[in-house]
């Protein structure tokens, strides 16, 4: 089944909420999960994404599933950049006081 014509009012809107808040939006529109999944829900909800879309619309809409993967790797490793940068920020003004 294609993704538009499984959520035709608010495509859009499911696709962006997964690309900025994945957790957030999984949890309102994921369904039901296995262990495996809430496991990629708390660790890489990225890449849980990604392997939703796959599995589900890979036949019907491979353009949106290779977004989801580049969006899988490139929030994945922002995230860590972030993370890392933040550390060493605090670190760096506990120094100083």
């Amino acid at each position: 089944m294609d993704f538009f014509a499984a959520h035709p009012q608010y495509g859009w809107l499911i696709l962006l909420g997964l690309a900025l808040f994945p957790r957030i939006t999984l949890l309102f529109v994921g369904g039901p999960f296995g262990l495996l999944a809430w496991v990629g829900w708390l660790f890489v909800p990225h890449f849980l994404v990604a392997i939703l879309a796959t599995t589900r619309y890979w036949h019907t809409n491979p353009i949106l599933c290779i977004i989801a993967w580049f969006l899988a790797f490139a929030g994945t490793g922002g995230e860590g950049r972030a993370t890392h940068w933040g550390y060493r920020r605090r670190r760096g003004r506990r120094r100083d006081d």
